[in-house]
């Protein structure tokens, strides 16, 4: 029986894989993708980025320049996060199996979290940039939908996964809703939502970048702005220091993390 098992499990990953070729070559035929020249022009791109993209002395002096875009980028993420999350909240709480009080409300309001997820973040900006321009604006609320729709959805299954006994006790002794809400609910679910938050955070920093090139604002702008210059040496200084501040977000999300779990 455990014979069988293994081998039917190699031949539906042969399939699997199978497949995958077959996707694989037809995209590359579709594309027109020349696989030789794609992997030849690395060399010359990392000769070309070992003397172009360095930063230099004159790209010092932009420092100031770019550390205050880069704190507009940090603080557009932050707060678009922890709106977001307060919003997720209260949506996780009315859409979860455990604490939902209508069907209906439940399955729409995880439809709705599904939509907000699945849009990208940069499609989001193009939309937005019809109602707002490019402005720090459209870059919030481009980061908001996204970050309300995948917190709130992280919120209902956390709540599932934690709560439930808990919620079960306090409804055998007669609680209400609200006090199984501040009683159960919250209490043992609060690690874990925060846990996904400090995550939205760090994922929000990477994702600013971006839609600071479609909006024209935060630290994005200014990377595009060097870059289009020729401006190398300046563009790779706003690199290195994205990378620093995504390092360091990450460091601290970690031991909060570690603090809380």
């Amino acid at each position: 029986m455990r014979v069988e098992a293994l081998v039917k499990r190699r031949k539906y990953s042969l399939i699997f894989f199978s497949i995958l070729l077959v996707f694989t070559l037809a995209s590359i035929i579709v594309t027109d993708f020349d696989v030789t020249k794609g992997f030849t022009c690395i060399p010359k791109a990392i000769v070309w980025s070992t003397k172009n993209f360095y930063p230099n002395a004159d790209s010092l002096e932009k420092i100031p320049k770019i550390l205050t875009k880069l704190k507009e980028t940090v603080f557009l993420s932050v707060a678009s996060t922890t709106v977001a999350a307060a919003f997720a909240t209260f949506f996780a709480l009315f859409g979860s199996h455990t604490t939902r009080i209508n069907g209906f409300l439940s399955i729409l309001i995880r439809g709705i979290a599904s939509l907000f997820r699945n849009i990208p973040v940069v499609a989001w900006a193009m939309i937005l940039l019809f109602s707002f321009g490019q402005s720090s604006l459209t870059g919030y609320f481009a980061l908001f939908f996204v970050t309300l729709g995948f917190l709130t959805r992280a919120f209902m299954e956390t709540i599932d996964e934690t709560s439930k006994e808990s919620v079960e006790a306090l409804k055998a002794a007669g609680a209400s809703y609200f006090q199984i809400i501040f009683q159960a609910v919250i209490p043992s679910s609060l690690p874990q939502m925060i846990s996904w938050m400090l995550f939205m955070i760090e994922t929000n920093i990477r994702s600013a970048t971006l839609v600071g090139i479609l909006t024209g604002t935060g630290i994005g702008f200014i990377f595009n702005l060097y870059y289009k210059s020729f401006q190398y040496n300046a563009a790779s200084l706003v690199v290195v220091f994205i990378v620093i501040t995504v390092f360091a977000i990450e460091f601290i999300s970690n031991y909060v993390r570690r603090v809380i779990l």
